[in-house]
């Protein structure tokens, strides 16, 4: 069984601490995680939750107050002893370009993304995904943690995200999420919007939210619900690419009020994940 390994740290530029340095680099950080095959978990709670996930941690970094909680979650880890790394609070500041105040930081080992195919087959414990959200090009990392975080709570089966889509394991992400990411089944869609198609295969009506003049209502759509159903949503501003939405088999709008024609994704995601929910 694995040990907390824990090793004092004085030095910012320790050599050891290199997957920690500047966390706030967002495009850095967006190059550097995927390429070195890891991401952030940034608190005690969200840490929790991608080890009960399964996922491996490479190292953890935290201040001294914190470090009898993080012993109690990795004393049971399997494998080999787990380095943690303990600096006062100001030394952690100058590594990571940010005050930690949330506990722990845990660099951890990026799981490898599993097929569409296999995405939907494995949902609802291998009985398959019936209801599915993609994100078409969300690019801002908290409307993407947002909608996971309504997914885990709405009971969506999986989420896919498309290729420009923000990383759903990029810290903010996860924060944001409480780390229901690691909850909700999910992959990358690519190409897109070819993988409308692919979604068809698999049985799904294909309904993406979007303002067209052919649009039912969110509520008609609920009165005679599809068997698998597909919900896709747009990015920030623009929407839906008009080649996804003439590709959908469903176009659906949220009615609204106040003369108000559009929600935030984060929101738009969670009315309609409420309102199709089973």
């Amino acid at each position: 069984m694995a040990r907390p390994d824990v090793r004092p740290v004085t030095d910012r530029d320790d050599p050891r601490l290199a997957d920690y340095v500047s966390l706030t680099d967002v495009a850095l950080r967006r190059r550097l995680e995927p390429e070195n095959g890891l991401y952030i978990a940034e608190s005690s709670t969200v840490l929790g939750r991608a080890l009960r996930a399964g996922h491996r941690p490479r190292s953890v970094l935290l201040a001294p107050r914190w470090l009898g909680d993080v012993e109690v979650m990795l004393a049971d880890l399997p494998g080999d002893d787990v380095p943690v790394y303990v600096a006062e609070e100001p030394v952690l500041e100058a590594i990571t370009g940010f005050h930690v105040h949330r506990g722990a930081l845990a660099a951890m080992q990026r799981p490898v993304l599993p097929s569409v195919a296999d995405v939907l087959a494995s949902a609802r414990d291998g009985a398959g995904a019936r209801r599915v959200a993609v994100l078409e090009d969300v690019v801002d990392h908290t409307n993407v943690g947002a909608a996971f975080r309504s997914a885990a709570a709405l009971g969506v089966d999986a989420v896919l995200v498309t290729p420009r889509c923000a990383d759903p394991l990029y810290r903010r992400s996860v924060r944001v999420s409480m780390g229901t990411v690691f909850q909700v089944p999910w992959t990358r869609v690519d190409p897109w919007p070819e993988g409308v198609d692919v979604l068809r295969e698999e049985g799904f009506v294909v309904a993406s939210l979007a303002l067209s003049d052919d649009a039912i209502t969110l509520d008609e759509l609920v009165a005679d619900p599809p068997e698998r159903l597909a919900l896709v949503l747009g990015a920030e501003g623009h929407g839906l690419k008009p080649r996804t939405v003439a590709a959908s088999d469903l176009v659906v709008r949220i009615p609204m009020a106040a003369g108000v024609d559009s929600l935030n994704v984060a929101a738009a995601a969670a009315v309609a994940f409420w309102a199709t929910r089973v």
